[in-house]
């Protein structure tokens, strides 16, 4: 595993894990959430949430990262300046993560870039460090591939904005995931913490929650993560709520639980040190038998939640 080893991290609730850092602990400055790879100890991966007020704006320098803007709710625009010229995009957001699929915008490695926001909102910025520019250009929502993934109680929706095979990045792999009220999403746990090519890669990853609440009740859910014998032995149990973020450097990551009358929302934000860009992943073997009891059962009738726009002809 890529970056800085600090020790084995064991037995964890609720807020005393390193890798659990509820709302408000990884605010910096602007940011609701900033995770870099000097915060997180590790190499590649980062997040930050930014909350603009009506007629806002930001400005930062993306460095060695390339980066995706994706609204969570809210529209914005986004424009980025280097060496290269200037490209503006209008993206036109939600007015939550559980109302629509969004459109987004990339914006490359070494870049000056501002966002901002007539009516303000709140916008997550997922980052890598890359060696490649390539051109900042605009992820339209018709274009977000929507997958229904699992069944049952195991049912969730993904929404593959920046998945590998669908949108170029260098070293990004970022996606969202919508879990019902009482369902296990992240089911069966999974790791991807060893390089064995066409079958596992090393990918650090980023988890941010939101809830929907319930008649003004706050949702909640839980996440595990437990030792894989790789690194540095990741071990939590948390609850997690509005805000919330959890860091996996390794280890068997799953469930991640909605508690019943509160769907879940989670941005994934991956990269790593691999050659090649991808997702692949190997399930905990105590608990891969369920994949094939999916076949059995329908998709949970609640999903999808929401779908892609069409494509305007």
């Amino acid at each position: 595993m890529t970056g800085t080893t600090t020790g084995t991290t064991t037995g964890t609730t609720t807020g005393t894990s390193p890798w659990h850092r509820p709302a408000g602990r990884a605010a910096r400055g602007p940011y609701l959430v900033e995770v870099t790879p000097e915060s997180a100890g590790w190499g590649y991966s980062s997040l930050r949430v930014l909350q603009l007020p009506p007629g806002g704006s930001h400005t930062f320098h993306t460095g060695g990262s390339e980066w995706i803007v994706l609204p969570l709710s809210g529209g914005c625009t986004v424009a980025a300046e280097d060496e290269f010229g200037r490209d503006t995009f209008e993206l036109t957001g939600r007015s939550s993560v559980f109302s629509a699929v969004s459109d987004f915008a990339y914006v490359p490695r070494d870049a000056r870039t501002t966002v901002s926001s007539t009516g303000g909102g709140r916008f997550a910025l997922t980052g890598a460090r890359c060696t490649r520019r390539l051109p900042a250009r605009y992820g339209p929502a018709a274009d977000v591939p929507v997958e229904l993934r699992g069944t049952g109680n195991c049912s969730r929706q993904v929404n593959n904005f920046g998945a590998a095979g669908v949108f170029e990045c260098d070293k990004l792999i970022a996606v969202e995931v919508l879990t019902p009220g009482g369902n296990w999403s992240s089911f069966p746990p999974h790791k991807h913490d060893e390089h064995r090519p066409g079958e596992e890669s090393v990918l650090e990853e980023i988890y941010y929650f939101e809830f929907a609440a319930h008649d003004g009740a706050p949702g909640l859910g839980h996440q595990r993560v437990s030792p894989s014998g790789q690194g540095r032995g990741t071990d939590v149990l948390a609850e997690v709520r509005d805000g919330d973020v959890v860091l996996i450097p390794d280890g068997w990551h799953g469930p991640s639980a909605a508690v019943p009358g509160h769907h879940m929302y989670y941005l994934n934000v991956m990269a790593g040190p691999e050659a090649e860009r991808a997702w692949l992943i190997c399930d905990h073997p105590d608990h891969a038998w369920i994949r094939e009891t999916w076949p059995e059962q329908p998709v949970d009738p609640r999903l999808p939640l929401y779908t892609a726009p069409e494509r305007s002809r």
